[in-house]
C-alpha cells in the first residue's frame, strides 16, 4: 500500500532536508548538482513552490520553501527524488536506493526562525569545513540572496 502524501499549510515556509542513503554522496560530479537544480527549477514552477534558500551538500540537501497548495511540496519532492535517483542510477550504472527514506520538513513558525533557517542553510558548507566563506561554495542560494541573482 503506497504511503499517503504529507500535507502542508499553504503559504507557510518549510525547511526541507533529504539525506543520501547511509549518508553516501548523492552528488558526484558538477553536472549532478546542475541537473538536480534544474529539476527543482522546473518542478517548483510547475507546482507552485517558492524557493527562498537552498544548499546542496555532497550527501544531503536543504531547501527553504513556501508551497502554494497543501500538497505541492510532497509532489515536488516525490518527483525530484524519483527522477534524480533514476538519473544517477542510469548514469553510474548502479541500482538501489539513493535517498534515505522520505524527506524531513519543519514548519517555520516565526520570522526569527525564518532568518535563522536562511543562515543555517547558506552557512552549511562553512560549518562543514568545505569553505571559509559562504560565497566560495557554488551549490547554495547565497549568491542569489546576497547579490540578487536568480535562484
Amino acid at each position: 500500500m503506497p504511503r499517503r502524501a504529507r500535507h502542508y499549510i499553504a503559504h507557510q515556509p518549510y525547511h526541507i532536508v533529504q539525506r543520501g542513503n547511509n549518508r553516501e554522496p548523492c552528488f558526484i560530479e558538477i553536472e549532478n548538482y546542475q541537473f538536480y537544480l534544474e529539476l527543482w527549477q522546473e518542478l517548483s514552477k510547475k507546482y507552485g513552490v517558492a524557493v527562498h534558500a537552498y544548499c546542496l551538500m555532497t550527501n544531503h540537501i536543504h531547501f527553504l520553501v513556501t508551497p502554494s497548495t497543501e500538497d505541492a511540496i510532497s509532489v515536488v519532492m516525490k518527483q525530484i527524488g524519483s527522477r534524480y535517483a533514476q538519473y544517477i542510477n542510469k548514469k553510474y550504472k548502479r541500482t538501489g536506493i539513493l535517498w534515505e527514506g522520505r524527506h524531513k520538513s519543519s514548519l517555520i513558525q516565526s520570522e526569527k526562525y525564518l532568518l535563522t533557517c536562511y543562515k543555517y542553510i547558506e552557512l552549511n558548507p562553512v560549518r562543514a569545513g568545505m569553505v571559509e566563506k559562504p560565497e566560495e561554495y557554488k551549490w547554495t542560494s547565497y549568491h542569489a540572496n546576497a547579490w540578487g541573482d536568480e535562484i
